[in-house]
């Protein structure tokens, strides 16, 4: 009669853990935030000539570049970024979107871009790209008296990676590490080397950057 009973109360606390267990759901992975240094994105031509030259492929998933063809969510040539999603505007060198990434431009300080506003992502498409390109229209002013490429504070931006996560972006600088003031040296030479901060929401349907 014993050894029933307790068997018994074995069962039951068996039952009971896993009823906890199951009622708890599955546990979130934490919200990764992290800054990337000097991400090189060369190009060839402008300034009225043809633009080529490969772009640098960014993967949130990893926090790294990569060279593979279809694992990367943004991607980044001079000062046009792009994203794993949509069609190709046509240039050359694109590589082929076959991911469902998309961005949109969010206005405010990066601490306070909380969560995802779904209905404003788009992707890129042959009549333009997510994040628009040219000084004043995306994340950049151009300033014409230093020949130099600012940030716009406040303008954050926000990711659907190619897998249907989020993250944000904010850039701080367009110059080899990221120094404080941009010389005329610096502007010719170290140019094209992109510091930023950015936050990746790793878990599947979660819309928020907490």
């Amino acid at each position: 009669m014993k050894t029933l009973k307790l068997l018994s109360i074995l069962t039951l606390g068996l039952v009971l853990s896993s009823c906890s267990n199951d009622d708890d759901g599955p546990q979130l992975q934490q919200v990764e935030s992290d800054t990337v240094l000097n991400l090189f994105a060369p190009q060839t031509g402008g300034q009225g000539d043809p633009v080529s030259g490969e772009f640098t492929k960014f993967d949130f998933n990893s926090g790294e570049t990569t060279t593979d063809a279809t694992e990367w969510d943004i991607a980044f040539r001079g000062t046009t970024i792009i994203v794993n999603g949509g069609e190709s505007l046509g240039t050359t060198d694109e590589p082929e979107r076959t991911g469902n990434a998309a961005a949109y431009l969010a206005t405010g300080t990066f601490g306070d871009i909380l969560e995802v506003t779904p209905d404003q992502f788009n992707q890129d498409s042959s009549e333009g790209y997510a994040i628009a390109s040219g000084s004043g229209n995306g994340w950049y002013n151009y300033n014409f008296m230093a020949n130099t490429i600012e940030p716009i504070p406040g303008k954050i931006l926000v990711f659907r990676t190619r897998e249907g996560r989020y993250a944000k972006v904010e850039i701080l600088s367009y110059y080899k590490d990221a120094p404080d003031e941009i010389t005329p040296e610096i502007a010719a030479n170290d140019l094209r080397y992109y510091t930023f901060n950015y936050v990746y929401q790793p878990n599947d349907s979660e819309t928020t950057f907490e």
